[in-house]
């Protein structure tokens, strides 16, 4: 290993915490500060084919939104499933990951700064010796925490990781904050935290944008049958309502929102019109019941899909509500916006002074 490469494991307490977000929010800034870097993720979730070689999704977009050359694209060791996981318990699968860590990130030089993603939370990979901490002790990382902020209680998942990770945490993102509540929490939470000997490197405001899923990824989600405008799929929804109120109350409510995914009964037609004149992207039918053709018409002239499903509301809600919460971020727009949201609210220059790195900006 080259003398001057570090390694930084971005790790979470819990799922879906926005540790892809960050890791490219920062390898843009630490690229405009010249600094040579690579990227990986060890525990891979999701494989997709790429130029004949399967390639874990997260690396595959990420490296590909960084432009990072195949030389600084670090190796997923392997895919956490079911099938991995059972392999192992019954004894078919004995590798030392430890070692097979070992040889494949620390024999090659990899630039200034290996950024490696971890896995959902402290403890997953732990039955192939490949936990957030073992990785960190296997290549001698430096750990950063992505926390996602649900209230002032999300400061006991910061302190009990905190005595777990020890003197490797070097700091703490903490996510999703309501923008309300971020000047209050930035007089609390951060305040303690650092009296703790916590850094808190970052805290990011909650994003509606961020949180938005692909009218396409709906489809796929709820098994859709796509009525008109599939040339629309790309749409990002931001907001869910549902129409089961009067139609009168129904405009009040949708006002309110913007780039809605709207469920209501294929009866509903009322509703459905109300939907198409406000701030809709999709419009979400349940009851196997087809619109009347005036509805189709106004849909196609104002290019919203409408998604026919076989399900109830109830069902429907809560599959688009799940999407939500488990976005990911590949989409060109959010990569822009995580970039923004990671300028305004990430100290880049207090991460690399803690790293010892120091930018080709700087040396120059």
């Amino acid at each position: 290993m080259s003398k001057s490469a570090k390694f930084l494991l971005i790790g979470s307490t819990e799922a879906y915490s926005g540790k892809s977000a960050t890791v490219l929010g920062l390898s843009y800034q630490l690229q405009q500060q010249g600094l040579d870097i690579a990227y990986g993720k060890p525990l891979g979730s999701f494989l997709s084919e790429s130029e004949g070689n399967l390639v874990e999704d997260d690396v595959h977009f990420i490296t590909k939104s960084l432009n990072l050359p195949n030389s600084r694209l670090v190796p997923t060791l392997f895919v956490l499933s079911e099938l991995a996981i059972q392999k192992r318990l019954v004894g078919e699968d004995q590798v030392d990951y430890q070692d097979t860590l070992a040889k494949q990130y620390l024999q090659k030089t990899w630039g200034d700064l290996v950024l490696l993603e971890g896995a959902a939370n402290l403890e997953e990979g732990s039955l192939f010796d490949l936990s957030l901490l073992q990785i960190a002790d296997t290549v001698d990382a430096s750990v950063l925490l992505v926390v996602r902020y649900e209230s002032l209680l999300s400061t006991e998942a910061i302190i009990s990781a905190k005595r777990r990770i020890g003197d490797r945490l070097i700091g703490v993102v903490v996510n999703g904050i309501p923008p309300v509540q971020l000047p209050a929490v930035n007089t609390t939470l951060r305040p303690f935290l650092e009296a703790q000997g916590i850094r808190v490197l970052g805290m990011l405001p909650e994003s509606d944008l961020l949180r938005s899923v692909r009218v396409g990824e709906l489809v796929k989600q709820l098994n859709a049958e796509v009525l008109c405008r599939s040339d629309r799929l790309d749409l990002m929804v931001e907001s869910l309502a549902i129409g089961a109120m009067n139609v009168n109350s129904a405009v009040k409510y949708f006002r309110k929102r913007h780039n809605m995914a709207v469920v209501t009964g294929g009866d509903r037609v009322e509703i459905q019109q109300a939907a198409l004149e406000t701030s809709t992207q999709c419009l979400i039918l349940t009851g196997q019941l087809p619109p009347p053709d005036f509805i189709l018409n106004r849909a196609e002239e104002l290019e919203i899909p409408i998604l026919s499903v076989d399900l109830d509301t109830l069902t429907t809600v809560e599959i688009v509500d799940k999407a939500f919460g488990q976005v990911r971020l590949h989409e060109p727009i959010k990569v822009h916006c995580i970039s923004q949201l990671m300028t305004e609210h990430f100290d880049v220059n207090r991460l690399i002074s803690i790293l010892g790195l120091t930018p080709a900006t700087a040396a120059k």
